[in-house]
Parts: structure tokens; C-alpha cells; sequence
């Protein structure tokens, strides 16, 4: 498959994706209300966000990218670095020492 077919199709799963997501931001209503879709409207559009999100993961490992770089992060999540604490007042005394020879 051509780079051209592979981001043609890419950007076909993402607008579809979006879409789907958007139809299930318009249609959600106050959990006391009854909801528009039938469960097996809802069921089949959970269907097809999982069979889009399995092809792009398809795609982006075919392509050699990382897969799950693109999900939003939020600030307070714990990040995958380690993150080491430094003493910098202990590093300021270590240079201020004369050299013993």
C-alpha cells in the first residue's frame, strides 16, 4: 500500500471516528430521560469505534509509529519517566570544596 492510500485512509477512520463521537456527544441526555438511540444503535456505533481504532493501531504499527501518542494526557496523570529529585544545594557545596590532592 502507497503512503498516499495509508493517509487517505487514516484520515477517513479519524473523520469517522469523530463523527461517531459526536453523535454520541449530541445524543446523550440526563441519565433519568430515555435515550434516542436503541441499544442496538448503540451497541453497533461501539462496534465501529472499536473496529476504527483496531485498524489505525493496524496502520500506525505498519507505518512504524507508536501507537497511543496521539490520546490526550491529563496533568495530574502519572507520567511514564522517572522522574529522580536532585539536592542542588548538596551539588553547590561539592564544587565550592577545594580539589584534595
Amino acid at each position: 500500500m502507497s503512503d498516499e492510500a495509508v493517509s487517505k485512509e487514516e484520515r477517513i477512520l479519524q473523520v469517522m471516528y469523530r463523527v461517531l463521537i459526536d453523535v454520541i456527544k449530541d445524543t446523550t441526555t440526563d441519565p433519568r430521560l430515555k435515550h434516542p438511540l436503541t441499544d442496538r444503535t448503540k451497541e453497533g456505533i461501539r462496534d465501529c469505534l472499536d473496529l476504527i481504532t483496531a485498524r489505525q493501531a493496524e496502520l500506525a504499527a505498519a507505518a512504524g509509529r507508536a501507537v497511543g501518542h496521539e490520546r490526550p494526557h491529563y496533568a495530574d496523570e502519572p507520567s511514564a519517566t522517572v522522574v529522580v529529585p536532585v539536592n542542588l544545594d548538596a551539588l553547590r557545596r561539592s564544587r565550592k570544596k577545594p580539589a584534595q590532592d
